[in-house]
Protein backbone atom coordinates (compact mmCIF):
# COMPACT_ATOMS: atom_id res chain seq x y z
CA UNK A 1 0.00 0.00 0.00
CA UNK A 2 1.32 3.39 -1.17
CA UNK A 3 1.35 6.09 1.85
CA UNK A 4 1.44 9.91 1.07
CA UNK A 5 3.23 12.46 3.49
CA UNK A 6 0.91 14.16 5.49
CA UNK A 7 2.51 17.11 4.06
CA UNK A 8 2.18 16.71 0.81
CA UNK A 9 -1.56 15.27 1.18
CA UNK A 10 -2.48 18.62 3.20
CA UNK A 11 -0.83 20.63 -0.35
CA UNK A 12 -2.51 18.32 -2.58
CA UNK A 13 -5.75 19.14 -0.47
CA UNK A 14 -5.51 22.53 -0.47
CA UNK A 15 -4.55 23.26 -4.10
CA UNK A 16 -7.47 20.82 -5.09
CA UNK A 17 -10.15 22.82 -3.12
CA UNK A 18 -8.68 25.53 -4.39
CA UNK A 19 -9.14 23.69 -7.77
CA UNK A 20 -12.53 22.89 -6.82
CA UNK A 21 -13.56 26.90 -6.82
CA UNK A 22 -12.21 27.49 -9.93
CA UNK A 23 -8.37 28.94 -9.28
CA UNK A 24 -5.77 27.05 -11.37
CA UNK A 25 -2.97 24.64 -10.30
CA UNK A 26 -0.87 27.56 -10.62
CA UNK A 27 -2.75 30.23 -9.34
CA UNK A 28 -2.87 28.21 -6.22
CA UNK A 29 0.54 27.42 -5.68
CA UNK A 30 0.98 31.18 -6.32
CA UNK A 31 -1.20 32.22 -3.57
CA UNK A 32 0.55 30.09 -0.78
CA UNK A 33 4.07 31.05 -1.81
CA UNK A 34 2.74 34.72 -1.94
CA UNK A 35 3.70 37.67 -0.10
CA UNK A 36 0.20 37.82 0.90
CA UNK A 37 0.72 35.03 3.28
CA UNK A 38 2.43 35.74 6.66
CA UNK A 39 5.85 35.20 6.20
CA UNK A 40 7.42 31.65 7.31
CA UNK A 41 9.12 33.32 10.22
CA UNK A 42 5.91 33.50 11.55
CA UNK A 43 5.36 29.62 11.54
CA UNK A 44 3.05 27.06 10.71
CA UNK A 45 -0.55 27.83 12.49
CA UNK A 46 -3.18 24.81 13.09
CA UNK A 47 -6.47 25.24 15.14
CA UNK A 48 -7.77 21.90 17.19
CA UNK A 49 -11.17 22.34 17.24
CA UNK A 50 -12.79 20.51 20.09
CA UNK A 51 -16.89 19.68 20.55
CA UNK A 52 -17.06 17.56 23.58
CA UNK A 53 -20.24 15.66 25.05
CA UNK A 54 -22.83 18.07 26.99
CA UNK A 55 -21.96 18.68 30.65
CA UNK A 56 -18.56 17.43 30.50
CA UNK A 57 -16.47 20.19 28.82
CA UNK A 58 -15.08 20.90 32.49
CA UNK A 59 -13.63 17.44 32.81
CA UNK A 60 -12.86 17.80 29.37
CA UNK A 61 -10.79 20.98 30.13
CA UNK A 62 -9.00 19.60 33.13
CA UNK A 63 -7.45 16.66 31.88
CA UNK A 64 -6.43 18.54 28.89
CA UNK A 65 -4.65 21.00 31.22
CA UNK A 66 -3.56 18.62 33.57
CA UNK A 67 -2.24 16.29 30.59
CA UNK A 68 -1.62 17.49 27.42
CA UNK A 69 -0.88 21.16 27.92
CA UNK A 70 2.34 20.22 29.64
CA UNK A 71 3.39 18.35 27.39
CA UNK A 72 2.93 21.17 25.10
CA UNK A 73 5.12 23.61 26.71
CA UNK A 74 7.79 21.01 26.68
CA UNK A 75 7.20 21.44 23.30
CA UNK A 76 7.57 25.30 23.35
CA UNK A 77 10.65 25.12 25.44
CA UNK A 78 12.56 23.45 23.15
CA UNK A 79 11.76 25.75 20.24
CA UNK A 80 9.04 23.52 18.72
CA UNK A 81 6.42 25.42 19.35
CA UNK A 82 6.18 29.03 19.17
CA UNK A 83 3.12 30.38 20.61
CA UNK A 84 0.13 29.21 21.85
CA UNK A 85 -3.60 29.98 22.55
CA UNK A 86 -7.12 28.77 23.63
CA UNK A 87 -10.71 30.56 22.46
CA UNK A 88 -14.32 29.89 23.67
CA UNK A 89 -17.02 30.57 22.07
CA UNK A 90 -19.25 33.12 24.38
CA UNK A 91 -22.42 32.39 22.91
CA UNK A 92 -24.03 28.71 22.24
CA UNK A 93 -23.90 27.67 18.15
CA UNK A 94 -26.28 25.02 16.80
CA UNK A 95 -25.40 21.19 17.65
CA UNK A 96 -23.74 20.92 13.71
CA UNK A 97 -21.62 23.63 14.01
CA UNK A 98 -21.15 23.59 17.90
CA UNK A 99 -17.42 23.82 19.37
CA UNK A 100 -16.33 24.23 22.91
CA UNK A 101 -12.73 25.04 22.44
CA UNK A 102 -10.07 26.00 19.43
CA UNK A 103 -6.36 25.59 20.29
CA UNK A 104 -4.19 27.39 18.11
CA UNK A 105 -0.88 26.33 17.95
CA UNK A 106 1.96 28.50 16.21
CA UNK A 107 4.63 25.38 15.09
CA UNK A 108 8.86 26.06 13.74
CA UNK A 109 7.39 25.40 10.56
CA UNK A 110 5.34 22.55 9.21
CA UNK A 111 7.41 19.60 9.14
CA UNK A 112 7.46 20.12 12.85
CA UNK A 113 3.93 20.58 13.29
CA UNK A 114 3.34 16.89 11.07
CA UNK A 115 6.22 15.33 12.12
CA UNK A 116 5.92 11.90 13.85
CA UNK A 117 8.25 13.32 17.09
CA UNK A 118 10.08 10.54 18.83
CA UNK A 119 10.86 11.84 22.30
CA UNK A 120 6.91 12.82 23.14
CA UNK A 121 7.03 9.05 25.07
CA UNK A 122 10.02 10.51 26.93
CA UNK A 123 8.96 13.75 27.54
CA UNK A 124 5.39 11.83 28.86
CA UNK A 125 7.18 9.06 31.48
CA UNK A 126 9.06 12.09 32.47
CA UNK A 127 6.09 14.11 33.20
CA UNK A 128 3.76 11.32 34.17
CA UNK A 129 5.50 8.63 35.90
CA UNK A 130 2.62 6.40 36.62
CA UNK A 131 2.01 5.78 33.32
CA UNK A 132 -1.17 3.83 33.64
CA UNK A 133 -2.85 6.77 35.28
CA UNK A 134 -1.83 9.05 32.34
CA UNK A 135 -2.81 6.85 29.75
CA UNK A 136 -6.18 5.97 31.43
CA UNK A 137 -6.93 10.37 31.78
CA UNK A 138 -6.30 10.48 28.43
CA UNK A 139 -8.13 7.61 27.03
CA UNK A 140 -11.30 9.40 29.16
CA UNK A 141 -10.41 12.08 27.75
CA UNK A 142 -10.81 11.21 24.47
CA UNK A 143 -13.54 9.60 25.40
CA UNK A 144 -15.12 12.75 26.14
CA UNK A 145 -15.05 14.02 22.43
CA UNK A 146 -18.07 14.02 19.81
CA UNK A 147 -15.26 15.82 17.52
CA UNK A 148 -11.68 16.58 17.08
CA UNK A 149 -10.19 18.61 13.91
CA UNK A 150 -7.52 19.91 13.25
CA UNK A 151 -7.03 22.79 10.93
CA UNK A 152 -4.08 24.41 9.32
CA UNK A 153 -4.63 27.51 8.45
CA UNK A 154 -2.76 30.41 6.69
CA UNK A 155 -2.55 33.63 8.09
CA UNK A 156 -2.88 37.07 5.80
CA UNK A 157 -0.90 39.99 6.27
CA UNK A 158 -3.94 42.31 5.67
CA UNK A 159 -1.34 45.35 5.69
CA UNK A 160 -0.47 44.55 2.23
CA UNK A 161 -4.71 44.45 1.12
Amino acid sequence: MHRIDRRTAISATALAALSSVGVTREAGAAFWTSSRVAPAAAGFVVEYFYKVKWGHFQEFLDLYTKNHYPILKRYQKMGRILAMSAAFPINHAGEAGRWDMRFSIVWKDAATAFENFAGAPTIAKELYPDQDAFKKQEQHRFELLLEHMDVPVVLDDLSTW
